[in-house]
């Protein structure tokens, strides 16, 4: 279905109002009814009964409903936080990075940034719901959202994941493969624009990165998990997200043109940088996940040259060809 640029203000509009009809049911532990919710927000009492299906099916809040009346479970918030102006704007930064990192339309991000208005000055309010605008305009992926909310449940609560994950993206004769995992972190990637479940695979025995747009299935195991002292050891030598691969010593050499743009941002923990005089840059570091540290190297196209290692220069070099012989 086609989204039309006039649908862009009622999609706010409509997330502001499950946010204050949300309020009214946490302000109310013992339930109140629909017709008493549509006098506080000034809608009709078919609106509130619309509100509170949608609220419960699409974006999962958990409703409970008894005679004639409405509440939320309990622990459906979690506590308050009281914010400074700029610790509300790294919130909002943070979230304007995930909404260009997501591809995904994410009804959770949506509810995320409409209370993080609420809380902002008018100024930095009318930036997040623009932002919100937009973001309402991607698809949306009933099966994302369903995948990411049990990922969300297991990783909070410790519980074991058992996946149906899509193997076969690079090779048509893995298809579809069943793992137990153990949810360590949920990464989201700028590079992919994709997020990412880390945790440890119990069939496989060792810590495995799932891409989480390939998992077609997901759902709570009884079993619980003792959670990891070294959980996230290694992501510091990650270029991105996967940091189940051998750590290597990565040196490219950046030309003159576009050498002090590549000194401008620190790409890496490990990096060091070396001037050799002649205006171009020795970059120096210590990686995993070479596939990553490629995708940034033909970003910079012919200016950048990798020294080492042999095997990703190797690489680099036959992709340039290849991208040559098409054009």
């Amino acid at each position: 279905m086609t989204t039309l640029p006039g649908d862009r203000p009622s999609k706010w509009d409509r997330a502001a109002r499950y946010l204050r009809v949300a309020m009214i049911l946490h302000a109310h532990p013992d339930g109140i009814g629909a017709r008493e919710i549509a006098k506080q927000i000034g809608v009709s009492t078919r609106t509130v009964y619309r509100d509170l299906r949608a609220m419960d099916e699409e974006a999962g809040l958990p409703l409970w409903q008894e005679s004639g009346r409405w509440g939320l479970e309990g622990g459906a918030f979690l506590p308050p936080l009281a914010l400074t102006l700029h610790e509300a704007m790294a919130l909002f930064l943070a979230a304007r990075v995930l909404t260009k990192a997501n591809d995904e339309g994410d009804t959770e991000l949506i509810g995320a940034l409409v209370k993080l208005a609420q809380v902002l000055p008018p100024v930095l309010s009318e930036h997040i719901r623009r932002a919100v605008d937009n973001y309402a305009l991607t698809p949306a992926n009933e099966r994302f959202t369903r995948v990411f909310r049990t990922l969300t449940e297991a990783w909070a609560s410790r519980r074991v994941v058992v996946i149906q994950y899509d193997s076969g993206v690079y090779d048509d004769s893995r298809g579809v493969r069943r793992a137990r995992v153990q949810p360590h972190l949920i990464e989201p990637s700028a590079l992919t624009r994709s997020l990412y479940l880390i945790g440890f695979d119990e069939e496989r025995a060792a810590r495995r990165t799932f891409k989480v747009e390939r998992i077609l299935e997901a759902s709570l195991a009884p079993e619980r998990f003792e959670p990891r002292a070294d959980a996230d050891h290694g992501l510091e030598a990650a270029w991105d997200v996967i940091a189940d691969q051998p750590v290597e010593e990565v040196v490219v050499r950046f030309s003159p043109s576009v050498a002090r743009r590549v000194a401008e941002t620190r790409w890496h923990p490990s990096q060091e940088l070396e001037l050799p005089g002649d205006g171009s840059l020795l970059w120096r570091g210590r990686a995993a996940g070479l596939h990553e540290v490629r995708i940034w190297i033909l970003g910079w196209g012919a200016d950048a040259e990798v020294i080492e290692p042999s095997s990703l220069r190797a690489d680099v070099a036959a992709e340039l060809r290849r991208a040559a012989d098409r054009y």
